[in-house]
């Protein structure tokens, strides 16, 4: 019974007719294809297996076959267990084909939706034009999943290309827009150094695509560029950021110590040497072990042992072929045992690693970039520094140096006014949780003495809040000479989110006393306006009505008071122009107002010095603008010597108040010893603001102490 059982079905299939046999078993084939699980494999073997390198990209078409150092960053950005890969790279590496092998392998063989990301439309339709279509047309597997019904379809665009079971996203990453509405698994950001700091006030545009990813079981966001301008490079921010830095290092073989390929310099003793009397010919690298040399077809004979290691030291990465001559990697500690990859790794290679140019060649670039530099011209040299080391450019900026002015620091307290002091102005930066206030102290010649700089936490959507704010501005300092005096002129941001709010807390309180001055101001985009610009009417959209009285708006030439500033911070010498900074002030605030540098930049217009912003905090430079915005309005350029003698005198001490020893009455305990500051009452209130307005919440992170306890 049983053997009749099993051999019935065999029997029933040897007497059909053979097409019918072959088209069952096509169909049952078929049926079964979505239950095949692929097997796996990382993108160096899938590369080695069906990539190929296609005419419109490539000096020749023919099969890819992947140089040494290639291999390991390819596996990397295939590898599940990480999920940042960053290249910063020089030209002639070989990148863009290893990026395009990823596209393949993740529609192929991952099947999952992924997006790429060009500096611009243009950028991004010219990619897709000569590197993708190609790539789909001539890697013969792809179109497993791009089939002609599909390639010939209407949903296959410069902007799209849809597989079966994944879609890829072509954008231009001018646009904010171009990064919404997407739901991808893998994220690639080329030539990133090419898109801007900041993507249409929403982002830097790795936050944008990283926030893309959200939800996926296996993020990836790989992100390489030819380095462009130190400070402003967003690869060098990422790799920065990095768990690991990886650089391929070759054994030397005269001592069998690794070792990386670097240019060196004049100043040091290894490196890429040549002889000055015949360069081309002598061109060789100098192990920094054994100080033994290599010339670069020593380099191509023994680069496939190389190895990518970690500036730590901590981690490599190698890789090898096996017997069939696929390629393969391997993550291993120091001692060579295999282990966990980081999540974010960072990769550095530049000209010298690859055989697409001779390291003649090379020296040829550097010796003429050399030469053009010492007559002026320095546009070569840093075509050489970024495109053939992959290093970023450090460009000759007028900036201002955050360490030296805090060693300048003087031993002044916060919400005090030392001697020379006459006039206070303040600048008010707007965000969305918070106000941002700087107050300054003006003197004779406009020397400028910082006595506070405050951060009160608020929701600017909140008219309360704005009330906190005013009575933040009325409150006096006290001067070195005893009497208290008050803030004469304000100027509060209105360019962010809360424009209507800012009106209308000008015109509720702008007229509520003569002696503050309310200012809404806003930043001119325009080089060479003045600091005091024109002003116009505004109506104010208040509680759903709008007001026929509105305020007036001032444009502040932000350009020339960052000028006019950054010029008086190389005033060394106290007096007229000179900068004073309170000793209570922290690093982050002198951070914030060095946070832009005036450098030469390309405009529509053609190029022009502007000031450009490198740091995410700079709201005490924007605070200190418009405080020197208010110093004009208050006309202290303009002071005569009867105007400085008034101010002198308000602020003069009363002969007849003799001084006294502090008491415990005062608010101290004891009386303090020489050069020692007082030991402050514990029965005094510590925050003088809470009888003002109990609920105040205001902070400074800028402070060590909270000034409100000095008061």
């Amino acid at each position: 019974m049983t053997a009749t059982t099993s051999t019935a079905p065999q029997a029933f299939w040897q007497h059909l007719p053979v097409p019918l046999r072959e088209s069952l078993r096509a169909s049952v084939a078929k049926g079964l294809e979505a239950l095949r699980v692929p097997e796996p494999v990382s993108l160096s073997v899938w590369a080695h297996r069906h990539f190929y390198l296609s005419a419109e990209s490539s000096q020749r078409t023919q099969r890819w076959e992947a140089y040494p150092f290639q291999i390991g960053l390819m596996d990397a950005m295939s590898d599940d267990g990480i999920e940042e890969v960053d290249f910063q790279k020089s030209a002639r590496l070989g990148y863009t084909k290893c990026l395009l092998a990823m596209m393949g392998y993740t529609a192929q063989h991952k099947r999952r939706n992924q997006a790429v990301w060009q500096p611009t439309d243009d950028d991004s339709d010219d990619f897709t034009k000569t590197e993708v279509e190609p790539m789909l047309r001539d890697v013969r597997i792809m179109r497993s999943v791009f089939p002609q019904v599909l390639a010939k379809s209407k949903v296959n665009t410069l902007q799209q290309k849809k597989f079966l079971g994944s879609v890829l996203k072509l954008r231009g990453g001018k646009s904010a827009g171009n990064f919404r509405r997407l739901t991808i698994a893998v994220a690639i950001l080329d030539e990133l150094d090419g898109f801007d700091q900041q993507v249409e006030k929403s982002g830097d545009p790795w936050t944008l695509a990283w926030k893309r990813l959200e939800g996926a079981t296996y993020k990836k966001l790989i992100a390489g560029t030819t380095p462009r301008i130190k400070g402003f490079s967003h690869i060098e921010a990422r790799c920065n950021a990095a768990d690991v830095r990886m650089a391929y290092q070759v054994t030397c073989p005269h001592c069998e110590a690794d070792h990386p390929l670097v240019w060196g310099g004049k100043e040091s003793l290894h490196g890429m040497k040549w002889s000055h009397e015949d360069p081309e010919n002598t061109v060789h690298h100098i192990c920094p072990h054994c100080h033994g040399s290599i010339r670069q077809s020593d380099y191509l004979r023994i680069w496939r042992t190389g190895k990518w290691v970690s500036d730590c030291g901590n981690f490599q990465l190698v890789h090898g072929w096996s017997d069939n001559g696929e390629p393969w990697s391997q993550w291993q500690t120091a001692a060579g045992d295999k282990c966990i990859p980081p999540r974010h790794v960072a990769f550095h290679a530049w000209t010298a690693y690859s055989p697409q140019a001779t390291w003649a060649d090379i020296v040829r670039e550097f010796l003429n970039a050399s030469a053009k530099a010492k007559t002026g011209d320095k546009g070569p040299l840093q075509g050489f520094v970024n495109e053939t080391l992959g290093e970023t450019w450090e460009e000759e900026v007028d900036k201002a140096d955050a360490h030296q002015l805090a060693k300048r620091a003087e031993a002044y307290s916060l919400r005090s006014v030392p001697l020379g002091g006459l006039q206070l102005a303040a600048g008010v930066d707007v965000q969305d949780d918070r106000f941002e206030i700087a107050t300054w102290a003006f003197g004779r010649g406009e020397e400028m003495w910082l006595v506070d700089y405050t951060v009160l936490d608020a929701n600017p959507a909140d008219e309360r809040d704005w009330k906190r704010l005013y009575d933040h501005l009325r409150l006096p300092l006290k001067h070195a000479n005893g009497p208290h005096i008050g803030i004469s002129a304000a100027a509060i941001d209105s360019g962010g989110h809360f424009t209507h709010q800012c009106y209308s807390f000008v015109h509720q309180y702008g007229n509520a006393t003569q002696s503050l001055r309310l200012y809404a101001v806003k930043g001119s985009s325009k080089s060479g306006d003045p600091v005091k610009g024109r002003a116009s009417s505004q109506d104010i959209n208040h509680r759903g009505r709008v007001l026929k009285r509105g305020v007036k708006l001032w444009m502040v030439g932000t350009d020339t008071a960052k000028d006019l500033f950054f010029g008086r911070l190389k005033v060394t010498q106290p007096g007229a122009g000179y900068v004073h900074f309170s000793k209570d002030l922290a690093t982050a605030f002198y951070n914030g107002l060095t946070a832009e540098v005036r450098m030469l930049a390309k405009t529509a217009t053609g190029d022009q010095y502007r000031w450009v912003k490198r740091a995410a905090r700079n709201e005490p430079l924007d605070c200190t603008v418009y405080a020197i915005f208010c110093a004009h309005m208050l006309d202290i350029h303009r002071h005569t010597e009867r105007r400085w003698q008034q101010l002198e005198q308000a602020v003069a001490p009363d002969l007849f108040d003799l001084p006294v020893e502090p008491t415990v009455a005062d608010g101290y305990q004891t009386r303090p010893a020489d050069g020692q500051p007082p030991t402050p009452n514990p029965q005094r209130p510590a925050n003088e603001a809470a009888r003002i307005n109990p609920a105040s919440s205001t902070h400074n992170p800028f402070a060590p102490a909270d000034w409100l306890a000095r008061l």
